[in-house]
């Protein structure tokens, strides 16, 4: 008994903090299964692994291709890690959804990992702590979580970056460079606005030396731009270099300010304050108490800077700089709770405790608010169900229009009963079961345009 006890406490030491987190981020992708836009790319690519395998002609992107090329890099190695899972789901005849489900726990998986093996560096550089209160920090917010299961290339390249992060601290600043190399080539161009001011410090600081630099840059280089030209080239069926032509559209022809615009200041005043919550003003006391975190902090917070000249702006885009804020965020923390029995100190640990209740709520209200935004998916959920009771073995076309897409509905909100879903483009639409249509006495086809069920 005394032994088995102790096997169990030396796995909640070592994994207390990973169940807590998969835990939060497993039920939020329980509660909130369906997609977005910007996550159509990586969502169809996956079903379309899955589902369609080696059949590249069946895949979804050569008819609907999206404003600009995404790599199917990420995508194919979210679909290894998921296909266990979505075997299991096949061979049992479970709905497609659960197959959405295995994709983006796998996805959530393979981030949490990367954060673990940050957060062990910062219990090896911070102590245990600092490694307490930074899961405190990430629990009690609600942006991180949430989107560590959501297939966006700035997710995928979340995980490298915390890679990243976590070779910076422990002192491996050739491997920082890498990882931070191929998640610029491969996943998001704009991390090369963390890589240079990330790079420079390095250099300013004579933490690497020129010479080794360049041998390492050049070397990752090569293998990142070979590797997603090979891949790419193969699954789009043309000569590929995604995040080339993404770059070209942002960057050169500032082509995505068509997409709405904010101004300069708007990371700092809109997007920090509701990812950070508690740690926003916590992080900037950090500054101030620990010297060691000014080295961390500057490249950082000079990223959130340069990325704040493009006009159009997303909480998404600076999510890679949210755990380097929460660490900073975390040293003042420890340090106002190891002070906390005295009187001035006291007086802002009463305030931390305030502040993370206060954070706690605001993650409650975000997440049912976020619940709600995906009525296309509950749409068709429901049009599932009515297919179910009509006695009917006769093929019904279901038509998803431009806004559907855009909230909720992909391949794997299919089911296989008579309903048949076709014209399932990148930017998708709203449905309103209210104006299903008969269009067809023959072949009953119905059209989902606005969405507006009652639950």
């Amino acid at each position: 008994m005394d032994h088995r006890l102790h096997r169990s406490s030396n796995f909640m030491s070592n994994y207390g903090y990973d169940l807590l987190l998969g835990s939060i981020a497993a039920f939020y992708v329980l509660m909130v299964p369906f997609t977005k836009v910007e996550e159509s790319f990586n969502v169809q690519a996956m079903h379309d692994i899955l589902y369609h395998r080696h059949h590249i002609d069946n895949y979804d992107h050569l008819e609907f291709p999206g404003v600009v090329p995404r790599t199917f890099i990420g995508a194919l190695f979210v679909s290894v890690l998921a296909s266990p899972m979505v075997l299991a789901i096949n061979l049992l005849h479970l709905p497609k959804i659960y197959s959405l489900l295995a994709v983006r726990l796998a996805l959530g998986f393979f981030i949490l990992a990367t954060l673990r093996f940050l957060r062990v560096q910062i219990r090896s550089k911070f102590g245990h702590l600092v490694e307490a209160f930074f899961v405190i920090l990430v629990a009690v917010q609600f942006h991180l979580l949430f989107y560590c299961t959501r297939p966006l290339p700035n997710i995928l390249a979340l995980g490298l970056v915390n890679l990243s992060y976590g070779y910076w601290l422990k002192g491996s600043y050739y491997a920082t460079l890498r990882c931070l190399i191929f998640a610029t080539i491969v996943f998001r161009c704009d991390m090369l606005l963390l890589l240079c001011p990330i790079g420079l410090e390095l250099l300013l600081t004579k933490s690497i030396s020129l010479w080794e630099a360049i041998k390492c840059c050049v070397g990752a280089v090569i293998f990142s731009i070979g590797l997603t030209i090979l891949v790419d080239s193969i699954m789009w069926q043309k000569l590929l270099w995604p995040e080339f032509n993404v770059f070209w559209f942002n960057s050169v022809l500032n082509r995505s300010s068509e997409w709405g615009t904010h101004p300069f200041y708007w990371y700092f005043t809109s997007a920090l304050p509701r990812s950070l919550l508690v740690a926003y003003p916590l992080f900037m006391l950090g500054v101030i108490l620990d010297r060691r975190i000014t080295f961390y902090i500057l490249p950082v917070l000079l990223f959130v800077i340069l990325y704040s000249k493009l006009p159009h702006k997303e909480l998404r885009f600076i999510i890679s700089s949210v755990p380097i804020f929460n660490l900073s965020a975390a040293v003042a923390a420890s340090r106002i709770y190891n002070n906390r029995k005295k009187s001035f100190w006291n007086l802002l640990y009463l305030v931390l405790l305030g502040l993370l209740v206060i954070s706690l709520g605001c993650t409650a209200i975000t997440f049912m608010a976020s619940y709600e935004n995906y009525p296309s998916g509950y749409a068709l959920k429901s049009l599932h169900r009515i297919g179910h009771t009509e006695n009917t073995t006769s093929e019904s076309w279901v038509h998803i229009d431009t806004f559907s897409a855009m909230n909720g509905v992909s391949r794997f909100c299919e089911n296989d009963n008579q309903w048949r879903l076709f014209d399932i483009s990148f930017i998708v639409a709203l449905i309103d079961l209210t104006e299903l249509k008969l269009l067809d006495n023959c072949h009953r086809c119905f059209y989902l345009h606005s969405f507006n069920l009652v639950h």
